[in-house]
């Protein structure tokens, strides 16, 4: 393999690509092909040749894989060896230690949990080596009547009303999937996955609106990464299957490539904002572009461009995600940081879920006349091209909920008004501010006051603007955004659902313009309540802060300066807790700190401005 491509990108310590918070920009990205097969399948081939060699001794980077209760961890495991073995010619000499290694496998994982998204991938694993007429070679006759009675839908939705135990609504997914491959695979009749694809269906319809995207709750209010990725994985299910979409899966799908378009860009970051984004947010993209693609609903020029954006999350991840020194993928280590839910405890699972991602979506762009074609060199032309603003709406019912993309150069800005319903709505990726990747982010499973104000109250309670947006508008006008909206509550902290407390009201506007953003609260509150504190904080990855009157200004990084008016601010002298301060691309490495008073009417507001962005780090590879 050619020294030029080093690793073909994936040769970079994660010391060094967790300093770069935004990777590289890749004027021209190798073929997808060429990444998945020269470094992405090797990397999955040598974490499970290590893991046939060491059994339940086995540990990944210090992490004893089996004692870390991960759920999905066997069907995880057989969706990676399914592919190693059906990527493999029938002449070659290793097809045959494959299948060994997946009966051996199979059979020291036969009895471990594997729930919900475990038994899809271990279905789907299952019917892939069926189709491929191995599936008699690869596990043994005990071992497959065993997994029948395991790899069931039925051990997380009840019966006879097919409602969720106690999961997410994007499980009613799974769970007809699930049901389809039984089925494929000569397990069950076609009943329940029609019944179960039915739910799926009638619950999008129910909770989405007239726009057409996945409520996280039951219609509460919460949209973030997976309202816009699950129509794209309802849609690879029906590909997988050989079913074709219905109308409506066509018209919601469409909805969400439309979303992802406008958030293209060179260095092949994906979502910003929400819960288990990261790596899995530039795969989303990839995941939804190409659905959409094999589906047909994407121009001969939006597939060209949806590919070449696929070739850079590719490039990205192998270069950006994948640490040289331990063979896996980094969310965790050098101040990077995820949900708890996606914790270092998973980390086989984490290798062995994302690179699926990369590998199926990969054979799907293969499949329409891709394989190894180098991406359209048109690709940045048509990125200048996009609009400036674009705004999404989720929902107009008693509550607003929508997303404003805003594009400045080739910095990307979100400002996601979307959260509503339990779990989340205290945590910082899910807060009404602006987020832009490796430039402005939240902190996973945090809840310190970003960019918002909080008030501490008389009685102790803390009161934040994150839940019940109202009378929304949006002016796109030249080069300049302009949001507004009213909060006639503000959510009572502390409970797992927001708590609406009408003490505090507010009205708020946003500008985002080139090269800066601002905010405005008028806060009122009642005369009784005056003389609550106010406390706001602005975690940056700017670094070498220095105050200029009241302005803090930072010589290092994209955020030139900060400044809040009607607040008091200061500069913590120490680097802020990397306990608490760290992203999924990096630490934050300034923390500045405001408080003040508020009266029966307050104004309070802060002022952002970046750095005129400089030519980025271009890498272009030549493939091998």
């Amino acid at each position: 393999m050619s020294a030029v491509i080093i690793l073909a990108l994936g040769a970079v310590a994660a010391t060094s690509a967790a300093a770069q918070e935004r990777g590289r920009s890749y004027v021209q990205a190798p073929p997808m092909n060429t990444t998945v097969e020269t470094v992405l399948r090797p990397q999955v081939e040598a974490l499970l040749d290590d893991l046939v060699a060491n059994g339940r001794s086995y540990r990944l980077d210090g992490i004893p894989v089996f004692e870390a209760s991960d759920k999905f961890l066997p069907g995880k495991i057989a969706i990676g060896m399914a592919h190693l073995i059906t990527s493999s010619a029938p002449s070659d000499p290793a097809l045959a230690e494959r299948l060994t290694a997946f009966r051996r496998l199979a059979d020291l994982t036969l009895e471990d949990a594997n729930e919900t998204w475990g038994i899809y991938y271990y279905l789907s694993a299952l019917h892939s080596l069926e189709v491929a007429g191995l599936l008699d070679q690869a596990v043994d006759p005990a071992t497959l009547a065993r997994l029948r009675e395991r790899l069931d839908w039925r051990s997380f939705v009840r019966q006879p009303d097919l409602t969720l135990v106690d999961l997410p609504n994007n499980y009613y997914g799974v769970a007809f999937s699930v049901a389809r491959l039984r089925f494929l695979l000569g397990w069950e009749d076609e009943s329940a996955s029609e019944a179960l694809l039915d739910k799926t269906l009638r619950h999008f319809r129910d909770y989405s609106g007239e726009y057409g995207f996945a409520d996280e709750t039951d219609g509460e209010g919460r949209f973030d990464r997976y309202s816009v990725l699950l129509i794209g994985e309802i849609a690879q299910k029906f590909i997988e299957t050989g079913l074709t979409p219905p109308p409506d899966v066509l018209v919601w799908l469409r909805a969400s490539v439309d979303v992802i378009l406008p958030r293209l860009n060179l260095r092949g970051e994906g979502f910003e904002y929400g819960r288990s984004i990261g790596a899995y947010g530039e795969t989303a993209f990839v995941e939804v572009l190409s659905a959409a693609a094999a589906v047909g609903i994407l121009s001969d020029d939006e597939t060209a461009m949806a590919y070449a954006f696929s070739s850079r999350v590719a490039a990205r991840y192998v270069d950006f995600w994948l640490d040289s020194g331990t063979g896996s993928v980094n969310l965790w280590d050098h101040g990077r940081k995820t949900d708890a839910y996606r914790g270092k405890h998973r980390i086989l699972g984490e290798n062995l879920s994302l690179s699926h991602q990369l590998i199926y979506t990969n054979a799907i762009w293969n499949r329409l006349g891709l394989q190894d074609s180098a991406p359209d060199v048109a690709f940045s032309t048509w990125l200048d091209l996009r609009p400036r603003s674009t705004t999404t709406w989720f929902s107009r019912r008693d509550h607003d909920r929508l997303l404003v993309t805003y594009r400045d150069g080739d910095r990307l800005i979100g400002l996601p008004l979307i959260n509503g319903g339990p779990a989340q709505h205290m945590n910082t990726p899910y807060f009404p501010i602006p987020f832009s990747p490796g430039v402005l982010s939240g902190a996973a499973d945090e809840t310190f006051p970003q960019l918002i104000p909080r008030l501490t109250m008389r009685d102790g309670a803390q009161l934040s603007p994150l839940a019940w947006f109202t009378d929304v508008e949006v002016d796109e006008t030249d080069s300049r955004a302009t949001v507004t909206y009213r909060q006639q509550a503000w959510d009572r902290m502390g409970d797992v659902a927001p708590v609406s407390d009408t003490r505090a009201r507010s009205r708020t506007t946003y500008v985002l313009e080139p090269g800066a953003i601002r905010r405005t609260d008028t806060l009122v509150l009642a005369p009784a309540d005056a003389g609550a504190g106010i406390d706001l904080e602005f975690a940056t990855y700017s670094g070498a802060p220095r105050r200029d009157g009241d302005r803090v200004v930072f010589e290092v990084g994209e955020v030139a300066s900060f400044e809040a008016t009607g607040l008091d601010c200061m500069v913590s002298p120490e680097a802020p807790d990397p306990e608490i301060y760290a992203t999924p691309v990096g630490p934050f490495r300034s923390l500045v700190k405001c408080r003040g008073i508020a009266g029966e009417t307050t104004e309070v507001s802060w002022e952002i401005r970046f750095r005129v962005t400089l030519p980025p780090s271009i890498v272009s590879v030549t493939p091998p």
